[in-house]
């Protein structure tokens, strides 16, 4: 063996070595602020679940996590993977003209329990008007710039299948066309599986058309850039490094009103819907509501005795900035954290309007519609 060679064996050793030993003297991290999310912590041993082997399975969750340096290396990864011409990485489509896309798989039996528990929600809530939003999700209204081969189901094709499962009393708001028609706006971030504020208002405006409101122009708003250095959730997963960020827009209302907003799981009140403070942070669109609570209530000066409640995920924070505006009280439930009677709260605050508002593909897979069968 030439000295080269030994050399070269030395150094590798070293290299190996010495990340595995950085490992090991390294401080766990609790939360990724590049992935926005709580980090895997070490797991705790039992004989159980090492025979199981569900331990070992989270011991190697949780060394994926707390590798040294990870954002580093899953960065050379995807760059890799699209210098060699791959179209993904962690699921996330390289699309053109700078779109990142998770593709929508078609849905299994989750999606009909949850159209399921929504007509049981509608029989057991009896009397009160019922909403139903569910959201098409970027990759169907931009498809074309998918990347050459890429495929994704159609939204469209589901959301007829699952609507014509709905019960009568539930009153569906589709926005599929009105999205196809101001496709050449910014409807969507690049960036991220949100819909921007001004997709929003869009859908807001279809909205409008099935609960019986008049919607506000948009001529009615004075619009604004709130940041330009936005990265969202699929930036996070693909991990690329060359890409241009999205502007995040705001609407702010030109006419006179005035809100109340109490987070109720902090038991904090404010007089604003959006916190600025989170858009010097990765997580710039929990600048909406602040983020995901278990329920908050909005009170406005619009006092026309209509109360709704909205039971949604997290598209529903850009949105209701706009459905405020027609109502004396919005009371927004996410029923992720949330799991208490939802019948029982309806009737105690006498709220006789209910707003599902979900995206498609959230919808097809969500397990938390359960809570309504109580």
């Amino acid at each position: 063996m030439s000295v080269g060679h030994r050399v070269q064996i030395v150094l590798f050793i070293c290299i190996v070595g010495g990340i595995g030993l950085m490992n090991l003297l390294a401080e766990d991290r609790t939360f990724s602020e590049h992935e926005n999310r709580v980090l895997t912590q070490m797991p705790e041993f039992s004989i159980q679940r090492f025979v199981t082997g569900r331990y070992m399975s989270d011991f190697e969750e949780y060394v994926s996590d707390q590798f040294i340096w990870k954002d580093f290396w899953t960065g050379i990864k995807a760059e890799v993977q699209k210098a060699t011409l791959k179209q993904e990485n962690n699921g996330v489509f390289f699309g053109k003209n700078e779109f990142l896309f998770e593709g929508y798989d078609k849905p299994k039996e989750k999606l009909y329990q949850n159209i399921e528990s929504l007509n049981y929600f509608a029989n057991k809530a009896e009397g009160k008007k019922v909403y139903l939003m569910l959201a098409p999700t970027s990759v169907e209204i931009y498809s074309e710039n998918l990347p050459f081969l890429a495929t994704s189901f159609s939204q469209k094709e589901v959301l007829e299948e699952a609507t014509s499962k709905l019960t009568d009393s539930i009153k569906l708001i589709d926005v599929l066309e009105s999205f196809r028609h101001h496709k050449e706006e910014n409807l969507y971030f690049r960036t991220d599986h949100h819909w921007t504020m001004r997709g929003a208002y869009y859908a807001y405006a279809e909205a409008a058309k099935i609960i019986g409101f008049k919607p506000n122009e948009i001529s009615d708003f004075t619009t604004s850039n709130v940041s330009k250095e936005f990265y969202g959730t699929f930036h996070s997963k693909a991990n690329l490094r060359n890409v241009k960020p999205d502007v995040m827009e705001i609407f702010q209302p030109e006419f006179t009103v005035s809100y109340e907003v109490e987070y109720k799981d902090n038991q904090r009140t404010t007089p604003s819907l959006y916190e600025w403070k989170h858009l010097n942070t990765k997580d710039k669109y929990a600048f909406f509501l602040d983020g995901n609570h278990s329920l908050l209530t909005i009170t406005s000066t619009i006092k026309n005795g209509r109360k709704l409640a909205v039971i949604k995920d997290s598209y529903a924070h850009a949105l209701i900035p706009f459905l405020v505006n027609h109502y004396e009280e919005v009371h927004v439930i996410d029923l992720r954290y949330n799991h208490s009677n939802i019948y029982d709260y309806l009737a105690e605050q006498g709220i006789s309007e209910v707003l599902f508002l979900y995206n498609i593909a959230n919808f097809s897979t969500d397990s938390n519609m359960i809570w309504l069968k109580q």
